[in-house]
């Protein structure tokens, strides 16, 4: 048996093309731009890139981009301030911090500080609450469209038996609700799960977010599951030139491919889903603050 490879770019492409129709609807039908705030404190270069790519990707879909760059030494009270004026800014309907922050400043400090209905990042407590209670909650980005991915494979989850590798606020946990919103029998495991690739060789359904490289092994896969990889790591790659790396997942992808019955490559799976899946819940954070009908996208 050889996988299904997942082409997430192609899967993004077509969200954003659909998010940027109902933009236009917006616009036209209500007056109404959703504007997206994203705001980085420090100088670290990979999250330069990601704002960088946001903000052309806001941009793309017709939305209202505003940026904001603080300096590295910028105190937690100078940062919780400017989130604060962004709450209150009708213009802004998603916000968004780029982690991790500096040292001086509290990330949780600062995810509960941003108003839950502006939360585009889904990690608002509130958010997690309404998530895992079955309602209306901006949902994290990258387990959101990890759930589509495998939707777009299995259709209907119902019964399918699922496990997430890694328990984390940001995809492992997310991911286990949304999976049990789709009525998929869930297991998440961790550090301390015992005898993990017996577990995960029971999974139709496997989501690998714990980043350590080429963690999950192509015998632990069972035969023709959905196997999503999340993890982004970069490892030495000699065959490349002295001193050059390359991107892998938390997948040994090449193993699993074998047994598989789909599955995401990295780099072009999960990745190019995250910012696809911020533009719809900057849209979705948009309609549900002025009393609009979500679209369904």
């Amino acid at each position: 048996m050889t996988a299904i490879k997942i082409d997430g770019k192609a899967f993004s492409q077509g969200l954003r093309a659909r998010v940027a129709s109902a933009v236009e609807v917006l616009k036209g039908q209500h007056g109404l731009t959703p504007g997206l705030a994203v705001v980085l404190v420090g100088e670290d270069p990979a999250s330069e890139v990601y704002v960088r790519n946001k903000g052309i990707a806001t941009r793309e879909c017709g939305m209202e981009s505003f940026g904001y760059k603080m300096p590295a030494d910028t105190s937690e009270e100078v940062l919780l301030a400017k989130v604060r004026e962004l709450n209150a800014d009708p213009a802004v309907h998603g916000i968004l911090v780029q982690f991790p922050v500096p040292d001086q400043i509290s990330q949780q400090n600062v995810i509960e500080t941003i108003e839950p209905a502006k939360d585009v990042d889904g990690l608002h407590p509130i958010n997690a609450g309404y998530l895992s209670s079955g309602l209306d909650a901006m949902v994290p980005c990258t387990p959101l469209g990890c759930l589509m991915l495998v939707k777009d494979q299995l259709g209907d989850l119902s019964g399918k038996r699922a496990i997430i590798v890694g328990r984390s606020n940001l995809v492992g946990k997310p991911m286990g609700q949304l999976l049990l919103a789709e009525n998929a029998t869930v297991t998440i495991a961790h550090s301390r799960t015992q005898d993990l690739a017996a577990e995960c060789r029971c999974a139709d359904i496997l989501v690998a977010a714990v980043g350590r490289p080429h963690f999950v092994q192509g015998d632990w896969v069972k035969p023709g599951a959905c196997v999503i990889d999340v993890g982004i790591n970069r490892i030495p790659a000699p065959e490349r030139g002295e001193g050059k790396t390359r991107l892998v997942g938390d997948v040994d992808y090449d193993a699993a491919f074998d047994v598989a019955g789909s599955i995401t490559p990295v780099p072009g799976g999960v990745g190019p889903m995250t910012i696809a899946c911020l533009m719809r819940n900057t849209l979705v954070a948009a309609c549900r603050q002025t009393g609009l009908v979500v679209p369904k996208i």
